[in-house]
Formats: structure tokens, C-alpha cells, sequence
């Protein structure tokens, strides 16, 4: 399974769940995680979306351990059987 088709499915299950997972983009700051999570409440996540098997760059694990450090939820999504946990954390 490619992280395209990952990406999207994540993309649909949050809207199924009543949220939103836009594209984040953030210009002169690489590194930053593909898509942020935005749940009913206020809640929100960090989420890179990875090939099967693949981990992330040091650069982008710098970058997660900064957005923890700040309170943030971050999540590597690299199955899409992880996706119905990351929503159900990110709701908790």
C-alpha cells in the first residue's frame, strides 16, 4: 500500500468521524508532519504519513519531538489499520 492511498484513507476517516485532516504546510520549516488532525472539541494532532515500513527523517523526528514538547499530539502513520486508533487517541 502506497502513502498516497494511506494518506487518503486517513484524509476520509477523519471526516467520517466528524473531523478534518487538511494538507500542513508550513514554508522555511521542512520537516514539518503532512497533515494535521482536527477534532470536535478542540482536539488536534500532528500526523506523517509514511510508506509501509518507512520511518521518518531525522529532521522530521526533531521537529515531533519539538510539537511534544509543546503538548501536541504527533503520530508516524505508516498502516492503515492505525488509522482508527490515532482518531480514538486524538478524541480520548
Amino acid at each position: 500500500m502506497v502513502e498516497k492511498i494511506i494518506e487518503r484513507k486517513f484524509v476520509d476517516e477523519a471526516k467520517a468521524a466528524g473531523g478534518w485532516a487538511p494538507k500542513f504546510t508550513s514554508p522555511g520549516t521542512d520537516g514539518m508532519p503532512d497533515r494535521i488532525l482536527l477534532m470536535p472539541g478542540g482536539k488536534i494532532a500532528f500526523v506523517e504519513v509514511k510508506a509501509p515500513g518507512k520511518k521518518p527523517r531525522p529532521l522530521q523526528l526533531m521537529r515531533h519531538a519539538a510539537l511534544r514538547r509543546l503538548g501536541f499530539k504527533v503520530f508516524v502513520l505508516d498502516d492503515q489499520k492505525q488509522i482508527q486508533s490515532i482518531i480514538t487517541e486524538v478524541m480520548a
